[in-house]
């Protein structure tokens, strides 16, 4: 299946009209199915936690969407693919990777995605393309 992984930045400015990027990744539309993780949306909602009832309704409204979406493909996190991301994430100290980051990266190789909806210049680093 071909298809593009979508990080936390994706989902947030997606739902956010104050954010800088939202113009852009609102226009963007997918031309495969979208691969994201549980951790993503975690993210996703955590962010929303503090910017009030709105925001917060909507960050859930947009959570229970994708669970719903045959265009989007939520991959849970299993301790396999968490001991890979703890390793990734021990082995480049030298990074500033989130853990969240390395199991989105175990994801994407573990899926053959070379492609992610995302601004963050750490995938670039592991040799993925980023879409922003």
């Amino acid at each position: 299946m071909d298809a593009i992984f979508a990080d936390a930045f994706y989902w947030i400015a997606l739902l956010n009209p104050q954010d800088s990027w939202y113009e852009v990744v609102s226009h963007y539309r997918p031309s495969f199915n979208l691969i994201t993780t549980d951790v993503v949306l975690d993210e996703t909602l955590n962010f929303f936690s503090q910017k009030g009832n709105f925001m917060r309704l909507k960050a859930v409204s947009l959570y229970e969407s994708i669970q719903i979406d045959s265009q989007v493909v939520v991959i849970s996190t299993t301790p396999l693919i968490r001991n890979a991301a703890k390793e990734l994430y021990k082995n480049r100290l030298d990074k500033g990777y989130s853990m969240t980051d390395c199991i989105s990266m175990v994801v994407m190789k573990q899926n053959n995605i070379i492609e992610i909806l995302t601004h963050d210049h750490h995938f670039t680093q592991e040799g993925f393309k980023i879409l922003f």
